[in-house]
This record gives C-alpha cells, structure tokens and sequence, in this order.
C-alpha cells in the first residue's frame, strides 16, 4: 500500500539525507508546513499522510482496510513502500505522538528486517516528539477499553462535539481556549470512521514495549518535549534517551514553537 505524499524543497548536498515527517491523531502532513517553510530552502522534505488521515483516508478502500487491519506492522511496510516509491536512499524520520510511536516502531523493525536489497530506503536518524515507548501489561486492557469508548464516539457522534471534549484531555492542559478551538475547526474535516479504525489498529494497548529494543538500536534517536508536557519529559527522561526541552511549549512543540523545533531538529541531524 502506497500513502499519500508530497515533497517540499531540495537537497543542497546531494548527500544529505531526505527528512521524513509523519503526524500525530487527527493531523496530515500539512501540520508540518510552518517547519517546512524554515526548511526547504537546503533540505529535501516529504509529508505522508498517515492511514485514515489526510488524503491517504481517500486510497483504495481494501488496501486501507488491509493497512488499519495489520495495525503497527502494516503501516511499517506501507511507509517502507512509500519511501521507495519516492525513490528515497537514506532518510531522517520525524515523528509527532501517533507519529512518534509508529516511528520507533518503524525503527525497531527495519532492524530485524532482511533488507530487499541494497537500494532500500536507509534510515539514518529519529527525531522524537512525544511518542509513548508502550504499557506494561496490566496497564493494555484498560487503555483499550479507553480507546475503544472514543473511537465509538468518533464513529458515531458529530466530530465537531467529539473534538471539543478530545481537546479537554490532561496533554492539552497547555493549550488556551483560543488554540483549543482552533484545533477543533482544523480537525473537524476529518472522517469520523476512519479515526476510529485509526485509533483501535494503532492504540497504545496493542503497541509492543518498544523503550528495550529502542536502546539497543545503532541509529541516533533524539527527543523533543515541550517544557509544559510534563508526562513525556517525564518518559523520556525516565528511558534515558537524549532530549532536549522546549520552552514555552506543550505536547505540540512544532505547532507551538516552530521556529524552536526546526532549531533543535537541524542541530540533531548536523
């Protein structure tokens, strides 16, 4: 399965690798257009939308199904797919919360993958921003019955009344009323049903405990967390990995502080 994609900008080394972003619930690749602004100048950039999201909830309705069916390991080789097909050689993967996750997890597989060949996508580094590692056992049932009551509610009620309470939640305390009403006219063109399927095939409960294969990788990992989002610098801090904290900024650094998260991101990738 292909996801949809655009490219922004141009390489001014042809040696540089392509930096590759992938959103958060409820986004697209356009959420990354204020970073890319700040980019595309010497970088070669490319968005994908994400299965259920963007323009990437409009392909082909079987090969959707199939992705949002083989939840983390399908979207793996689906990005796997897109990245050839874009003709990428070696890559830089940015990830944002749902982002964030399926991009550890995209890393923790291409380690024990069998390369197809020697022209497949290479990646170099992860760029992190508030991806949860995975929950210890106990803690899985209870977070999918969670998530099972707000994608009932994404599938079911008018997006507009499900987006004011989403927004609600604790990792948005940072968020005033203006951003948070903002948000809601921004997310509510998405398609109620294909969040929800989004949201089962990829709940934190069915996500494997990826922070012990993380810390046993060779390829950088590095970790933004806004100075407001106390539950991921909290994660971070507590998995040992490199981070560095954005002030003024909550869950959501790129959107908050966009010219602070470029900043860090091409400081990491130099």
């Amino acid at each position: 399965m292909l996801l949809y994609s655009e490219t922004f900008g141009s390489k001014a080394d042809s040696n540089q690798p392509t930096l590759v972003f992938l959103h958060g619930l409820l986004g697209n690749g356009h959420d990354w257009r204020y970073v890319i602004g700040q980019l595309a100048a010497t970088q070669q950039c490319i968005t994908i939308d994400l299965p259920g999201h963007g323009l990437s909830a409009f392909v082909d309705a079987d090969m959707a199904t199939t992705a949002l069916d083989g939840g983390f390991d399908a979207i793996h080789h689906a990005l796997n797919a897109t990245l050839a097909h874009r003709g990428v050689t070696d890559y830089v993967l940015i990830g944002y919360s749902l982002g964030a996750r399926l991009a550890l997890y995209h890393a923790c597989a291409l380690a024990k993958d069998v390369p197809l060949s020697s022209c497949s996508p290479r990646l170099m580094k992860v760029l992190l921003e508030g991806g949860h590692f995975g929950l210890p056992a106990a803690e899985q049932e209870p977070r999918y019955q969670h998530d099972q009551r707000w994608a009932a509610r994404f599938a079911q009620q008018p997006l507009v009344d499900v987006l004011q309470d989403w927004y609600q939640q604790p990792v948005f305390a940072s968020l005033t009323l203006e951003q948070r009403q903002a948000l809601v006219a921004k997310r509510s063109d998405n398609l109620g049903s294909s969040i929800a399927k989004m949201m089962l095939a990829t709940s934190l409960a069915k996500q494997p405990q990826l922070l012990p294969q993380l810390q046993q990788l060779s390829v950088p990992i590095h970790y933004l967390c806004g100075e407001h989002d106390t539950k991921f610098r909290d994660l971070a801090s507590a998995g040992g990995l490199d981070m560095t904290v954005i002030d003024n900024a909550g869950h959501n650094i790129h959107i908050e502080q966009p010219v602070a998260f470029t900043t860090a991101l091409l400081a990491f990738i130099s």
